[in-house]
């Protein structure tokens, strides 16, 4: 069963989000708040398995929150998706780098929401392809200059030629299938790779991994088209 924490500033989206998880036989909600501080509480007490997160809210926002949330050693297992708008991504590339395992429009399909949160329980992120994309062509076009810090090199370092590789085709926003195919291996060698590159760089999910390739320099705008 997953469970899940519903966080929003509105009854209404929070009611409607309740009413489709409940219909489902694997999901359960454990939990709602109505703003950042709230959520962090409510995250504590009921150590849900993902979060559902809204940006914007009275108090303390979403995007602090998931700072929080995330940094907390006892919630390593959580998940965060945040709730946004595409005229919000400035707040999502923040999201990501504290930590959130994806986002989602407000707008989404009921069938997506139910599958985003499947995946990225399982431990994926940046759910569908063209997201991704767009969310990687925006962080890529809006990413400091590479300055990376000592544990970045260190954790760089260890990665095989292969496995730069690898990172560099995440950060593409290319699915472990397209991986394989553009590598000429397995989707099963693909993974591991995939996997293995993860440990090393001590990345909680792929959206870490996206971060860690540009803000380390290993990947940058247009390296990979």
């Amino acid at each position: 069963m997953i469970g899940v924490l519903l966080v929003d500033d509105q009854a209404l989206v929070r009611a409607g989000f309740r009413a489709l998880l409940r219909a489902q036989a694997d999901i359960e909600v454990v939990g709602e708040a109505e703003d950042g501080a709230t959520a962090v509480t409510a995250a504590r007490d009921t150590r849900p398995d993902v979060v559902l997160m809204d940006i914007r809210m009275p108090g303390r926002n979403g995007l602090d929150a998931t700072k929080d949330i995330v940094a907390d050693p006892r919630l390593s297992g959580v998940r965060v998706i945040v709730l946004t708008t595409f005229a919000e991504d400035a707040y999502v590339f923040d999201a990501i780098r504290n930590g959130a395992s994806g986002f989602l429009v407000k707008d989404i399909e009921p069938v997506e929401l139910v599958h985003a949160i499947r995946v990225v329980h399982g431990g994926e992120a940046l759910l569908s392809p063209v997201v991704t994309r767009r969310l990687i062509e925006e962080f890529a076009a809006r990413a400091k200059p590479p300055q990376p810090a000592k544990q970045i090199t260190a954790l760089l370092d260890q990665l095989t030629e292969r496995e730069r590789e690898v990172v560099a085709l995440v950060a593409a926003g290319l699915s472990n299938d397209e991986i394989a195919e553009r590598l000429v291996v397995s989707p099963a060698t693909a993974k591991t790779h995939v996997s293995r590159a993860m440990i090393k760089l001590a990345a909680r999910d792929r959206a870490q991994v996206v971060v860690l390739a540009y803000e380390s320099g290993l990947v940058r705008p247009g390296w990979t088209g």
